[in-house]
């Protein structure tokens, strides 16, 4: 597929040469000069902590902190979806009326009086009535697990049910803030029914209406009051073995590729945080280095729904990739590239984690299905070609040594910082070899640029327009062929500032 990235192209050039040999104190004196051009455009005050964190040093490794979170449980049909999309101001989350919606989707980025968060919505998994108080239990429990934060939902119309008072015990115990949200109460005759439920013993009720809007904002003032400004759920650790999240679908061979690594070269297999909340994580050696595997089995292994499944493993994943720092999805070769493959990564992507893909039951594939596998891995993984690829077997254990150089060469991309006079120097070439189309009549250029954070590699352009998406690819694709960044992903974000009027 041809991107429009592509009418860039020239062929190939030597800017990398050029890059190597480049005096780098001149480059830095360069870059130092558009710095303070910058001075004649309006700039908000978060520029400034972007600008004056541009740095030379190649080993600075800085990453933006992981946002707070905040969950919402509940019953099914108390409007827990409506709630996440009156937060974030769209509609995003599913809402349907029968419950037993499931979707992929479970976090999304909220941003509130300029306080950016993550909402965990539980709402997309309903069990069979049977074991209703049990699942919504146990979908509290992930929750409070996954957050900062959590917002309890329960229909003021209905009152207070067992399976509330159950989720209630739950939350009591947490030691986590909980907001009791009292929900459907669309006008002021309503309110009583909100104040029965004091009852809960959850402090004071807040009546809003998700539907209607009515009470979310204040109820959103309150909770920014006690919300971490960087979440204390996804501590950045430093230090340590790296952590690796071992990800794919059902089957594909997750607990075949953990057993193999774990049961021959076990080294110690403890709870680290000493909690019955921390997953069990393995430090397993290979390749002569010890390594974390964060445990994807799931946070409760005890539950096991039928209905809800795939709600649940996107749940599963998704806090895997909370604490990893690199993720290998394992894609079974006997089979079609499905779907699901493609969303697990585009998971990874999301999150910002190094990616490893890892081709499994490679002892089972045969001439016919190999022609078939590279087409499309040609058609359904284009999109992730940079990421190292190593064909194994889980089972009997083959190639796995190979997993070790390229999950460190994924990392290594992760963790790289390009110097800002050598990326100012790379913006400056590629733009008078490849100038950004016009627009309107006018062409956007690039002021100055810098590497705000590593983990993943972020870099922020301050243009006098809008970048089209095409030419951010362009940027990317020689980001990539000059500096390799193999395995990680890259963000290139925009800043377009107008000149300051006289």
């Amino acid at each position: 597929m041809a991107h429009d990235d592509e009418q860039f192209d020239g062929g190939p050039d030597d800017l990398a040469d050029r890059l190597q040999d480049m005096d780098e104190e001149l480059a830095t004196q360069r870059a130092a000069s558009l710095r303070s051009g910058l001075a004649d455009y309006d700039l908000e005050g978060d520029d400034l902590d972007i600008l004056d964190g541009a740095t030379e040093d190649p080993d600075e490794i800085r990453f933006l902190p992981a946002l707070p979170v905040v969950a919402i449980v509940g019953r099914p049909n108390v409007g827990k979806s409506a709630l996440v999309n009156r937060i974030l101001g769209r509609r995003e989350a599913v809402v349907e009326d029968t419950p037993g919606v499931t979707r992929d989707r479970v976090n999304y980025k909220a941003e509130w009086n300029d306080r950016r968060f993550t909402v965990v919505d539980t709402g997309g998994w309903e069990p069979d009535a049977k074991g209703i108080d049990a699942s919504v239990a146990a979908q509290a429990e992930i929750a409070i697990d996954l957050s900062d934060v959590v917002i309890f939902v329960v229909d003021a119309m209905v009152g207070a049910t067992a399976t509330d008072e159950q989720v209630v015990k739950l939350l009591r115990k947490t030691g986590r803030p909980v907001f009791l949200v009292a929900n459907k109460v669309d006008d002021a005759r309503q309110e009583p029914e909100a104040a029965a439920l004091w009852n809960l013993g959850l402090g004071e009720p807040h009546p809003v209406s998700a539907i209607h809007g009515r009470g979310v904002a204040d109820l959103l003032d309150k909770i920014l009051k006690v919300l971490p400004q960087v979440s204390a759920v996804a501590k950045d650790e430093f230090g340590g073995p790296r952590r690796v999240a071992i990800l794919g679908r059902p089957n594909v061979g997750k607990s075949s590729l953990l057993n193999k690594t774990a049961g021959e070269e076990r080294v110690v297999v403890n709870d680290l945080a000493g909690t019955t909340r921390d997953p069990v994580d393995e430090q397993i050696e290979l390749g002569g280095k010890i390594w974390r595997f964060v445990d994807t089995a799931g946070i409760r292994r005890r539950v096991h729904l039928s209905q809800g499944a795939d709600f649940y493993a996107s749940l599963r994943t998704s806090t895997a990739l909370e604490k990893a720092e690199v993720a290998v999805v394992l894609i079974d070769v006997t089979e079609v590239i499905s779907e699901q493959d493609v969303r697990i990564i585009d998971l990874v992507l999301e999150s910002g984690r190094a990616l490893v893909l890892a081709f499994n039951k490679w002892d089972q594939l045969d001439d016919e299905r190999r022609k078939y596998l590279e087409r499309e891995i040609e058609q359904d993984l284009s999109h992730v070609s940079w990421a190292p690829r190593v064909n194994i077997s889980a089972r009997t254990g083959r190639h796995l040594e190979r997993l070790v150089p390229a999950l460190e060469v994924a990392l290594e991309s992760w963790d790289m910082r390009i110097p800002t006079g050598k990326f100012n120097a790379f913006l400056a070439e590629l733009t008078a070899a490849h100038p950004h189309p016009l627009r309107g009549g006018k062409q956007p250029r690039i002021l100055f640029g810098t590497q705000a954070a590593s983990r993943p590699p972020t870099f922020v352009l301050f243009t006098t327009g809008f970048l089209d998406p095409g030419y951010r690819r362009y940027v990317i694709r020689r980001l990539r062929e000059i500096w390799g960044f193999e395995g990680t992903p890259i963000n290139v974000n925009m800043r377009v500032r107008e000149k300051r009027q006289r």
